[in-house]
């Protein structure tokens, strides 16, 4: 069976900060199967940053009891066969948040994305949140302009992996200019968004999906410009539906 579980967004327990996505990360877990799965966590989009990798190990290892590894991909320059084993070899993959544009290029150099493909029609559990759900999809919306300008305030399509044929737009709860550039987004260049607040997330297994969160506040909602105005429709959660009834414009039979 193919299992991807994207996340809007949401903390899990760095300094300061609260845990947030107990349950999603629990239903990721659950998916692979076993009770201490191998988790590899590529956090490429924060260019490998320590107190993320640290975060992730207390977190994922310490408390929720999976076998934890990292693929470092820029301060270090793996070669082929080390993608190819860690990849390959683990049950869960979890993709960290940052900056989309910057990871998809690295990815597509080391011919990352070849390899997650192949390691999602195996079997193993895609998951991630921001950046790291984002990626999966056609097009994210994306604020990666910001890493390299902090004033800019303009959000741009990234191109992902096209595995679904959406725009994936998280955040929402949180930051309330994504709406706003999500729209704009589709209306200039049409097709289908999705809008996942923090604390919420697309559970997509083989051809169904559903939405589940770790919050009761958190919603997803699909956005499409049709006949002059948009649509923008509340998906509601714990209900698993065909995926065509996402990714088909006039299809939302919720």
């Amino acid at each position: 069976m193919r299992k991807l579980i994207a996340i809007g967004g949401g903390e899990i327990g760095r300094p300061g900060f609260p845990i947030e996505t107990t349950a999603i990360d629990k239903e990721i877990i659950k998916q692979s199967g076993k009770k201490h799965p191998k988790l590899l966590f590529i956090p490429t989009a924060s260019r490998d940053a320590a107190n993320y990798i640290e975060t992730v190990n207390k977190y994922f290892g310490g408390k929720l009891g999976c076998k934890t590894d990292t693929l470092l991909t820029v301060r270090e320059k793996p070669g082929f066969k080390t993608l190819r084993d860690k990849i390959l070899g683990a049950d869960i993959i979890y993709v960290g948040g940052g900056n989309t544009l910057y990871m998809m290029t690295i990815w597509r150099k080391l011919k990352i994305d070849k390899l997650l493909r192949q390691a999602y029609e195996k079997g193993t559990v895609m998951s991630g949140l921001s950046a790291g759900s984002i990626c999966w999809f056609k097009y994210g919306n994306s604020d990666s302009r910001k890493f390299s300008n902090p004033a800019s305030k303009n959000f741009i399509r990234v191109k992902g992996m096209s595995w679904f044929k959406l725009t994936m737009s998280p955040h929402h709860i949180r930051e309330k200019e994504r709406k706003t550039e999500l729209l704009r987004l589709i209306k200039k260049h049409g097709g289908i968004g999705l809008a996942l607040d923090d604390y919420a997330a697309l559970e997509i297994l083989d051809d169904k999906f559903r939405i589940i969160s770790s919050k009761p506040i958190a919603q997803a909602y699909k956005v499409y410009f049709n006949n002059k105005k948009f649509s923008y429709i509340k998906i509601p959660k714990n209900k698993f539906l065909p995926i065509s009834v996402l990714t088909e414009k006039l299809y939302h039979n919720f």
